[in-house]
C-alpha cells in the first residue's frame, strides 16, 4: 500500500523548491505545477491513477472533511505543511474521480512595497470607516494585496481586526492590533452569519474573503455605514464593472437604495493583474478608482459607464487606469508589449500611452 502522506510531502517540497504558485493533481495526468502563470507537468513523476489522487487528497483532510467531500463532491479547505507552508485547497470530483488544486500561501505576509504595489494603498488603511474593494481575475493576487493592507493596520494602529474567509489563507499574529480570524464551516456557518455577529464583537476593521450573495454584500455595506472599515474582493475586471455587479445583484426595487448606500461608503476600487515579468516571475498592473464627490454622483445616478473617463482624467489625484499602468511597465522594460496587450481591456487605447 502506498504511503500517500510521503508522496504528498515530496510533491509539496517540489512545488516550494520550484517557486510554483499552484500544484494540480488529476487522475490520468502527471502532477502539474504553475510557475509564473504557466502550467508545467512533472514528467519525472508517474501519471496519477484515480487511487493516487484519492489517496493524496484524503491524506490532507480529517473524517469530517472526507464526509463533506463525499456528500458535496467538492470541498474548500486550508492545509498546513510542517509549519513551513500553507495551501488553499479545492478538492473536487471530475469524471467520477477526485482531483485537487493547491494554491501556495506564503507564511510571511509581504508588504505593499515588496509586492510592487503603489504607496497610495496605505492611505486606505488609515481610514476609520468605509468600504474598499480589491478585484480582478482568479489567481491574480487579490488575497495577497488585502493581506498586505491588513498587516499594515496590524503593525501601525491599535484596532480590532476580523477576517472571515473560506478557507483561511494568511495567518496573522496580533501586533499593535488584535487580529481574530474565522473560517467558514469550522468557525462560523457562513459569511453573513459571521458578519452579523461582528456588530457585537467591538470590531474596527473587517476583511470579508469574498462577497458571494446579496445578504453578505448588504451586511458589509451596512457595516461600513455604521463605523467599520471593510475590505473585500470580487471576481470582476475593473471598477465600473464592480459597482455594476454589486448593484445588479439586488432586486430592481432595492437598487436605488444600494446606489445611495454604496455612493456614501465606497472608498475606492483596486483592480489588479499579475503580468509575466521579462526578468522572471510576475509583476502587478492595476487600476485604481478613488471615490471623489464626482464619482459618488455617478454611482447614485447610475452613470457607471463614465467612471473609466473619470479615472483617466484624474491621474494627478492618484487614480490610475489599467492601460496607463501597463504602458508604464512596458516603458520600464518590465513586461512585453504582447503581454500588456493580452491583459488590456482596451488594447487600441493602450498604444496611445506607449
Amino acid at each position: 500500500m502506498k504511503d500517500y502522506k510521503k508522496e504528498l510531502k515530496e510533491l509539496i517540497l517540489m512545488t516550494i523548491k520550484e517557486g510554483a504558485s499552484d500544484l494540480h493533481v488529476s487522475a490520468g495526468r502527471h502532477p502539474t505545477i504553475r510557475i509564473s502563470g504557466s502550467l508545467i507537468p512533472l514528467l519525472k513523476i508517474p501519471v496519477l491513477s484515480p487511487e493516487d489522487t484519492e489517496g493524496l487528497i484524503l491524506s490532507m483532510i480529517d473524517e469530517k472533511g472526507r464526509a463533506a467531500l463525499k456528500e458535496k463532491k467538492e470541498l474548500d479547505f486550508s492545509y498546513s505543511f510542517e509549519d513551513k507552508s500553507r495551501f488553499r485547497v479545492n478538492a473536487f470530483t471530475q469524471k467520477g474521480y477526485y482531483g485537487a488544486a493547491l494554491r501556495l500561501i506564503n507564511n510571511k505576509v509581504k508588504n505593499l512595497k515588496e509586492l510592487n504595489l503603489p504607496d497610495i494603498l496605505n492611505e486606505f488603511t488609515k481610514k476609520e470607516q468605509g468600504f474598499f474593494l480589491v478585484v480582478g481575475p482568479i489567481g491574480h493576487g487579490k488575497s495577497t494585496t488585502l493581506g498586505a493592507m491588513l498587516e499594515t493596520i496590524n503593525q501601525t494602529t491599535a484596532k480590532h481586526i476580523l477576517t472571515i474567509e473560506d478557507p483561511m489563507e494568511y495567518l496573522f499574529s496580533s501586533d499593535k492590533s488584535i487580529v481574530d480570524q474565522r473560517e467558514v464551516r469550522s468557525d462560523t456557518d457562513d459569511f453573513k452569519t459571521a458578519l452579523r455577529s461582528m456588530f457585537r464583537q467591538d470590531i474596527n476593521v473587517a476583511m470579508i474573503g469574498e462577497m458571494r450573495d446579496v445578504e453578505t454584500i448588504s451586511t458589509a455595506v451596512t457595516a461600513a455605514e455604521t463605523g467599520h472599515l471593510i475590505f473585500s474582493s470580487l471576481h470582476t475586471n475593473n471598477a465600473a464593472q464592480t459597482i455594476d455587479r454589486i448593484i445588479d445583484s439586488f432586486p430592481p426595487e432595492q437598487q436605488n437604495q444600494i446606489k445611495v448606500q454604496l455612493a456614501s461608503v465606497l472608498l475606492g476600487v483596486f483592480s489588479q493583474r499579475l503580468i509575466p515579468r521579462i526578468s522572471g516571475g510576475r509583476i502587478p498592473a492595476y487600476e485604481l478608482l478613488i471615490t471623489t464627490p464626482a464619482v459618488r454622483t455617478l454611482i447614485r445616478e447610475g452613470r457607471t459607464h463614465e467612471i473609466d473617463t473619470v479615472i483617466e482624467t484624474n491621474y494627478e489625484m492618484g487614480m490610475v487606469s489599467l492601460n496607463r499602468s501597463l504602458a508604464s511597465l512596458v516603458r520600464a522594460g518590465e513586461i512585453t508589449m504582447k503581454d500588456a496587450s493580452a491583459h488590456s481591456l482596451n488594447p487600441k487605447n493602450l498604444e496611445a500611452f506607449i
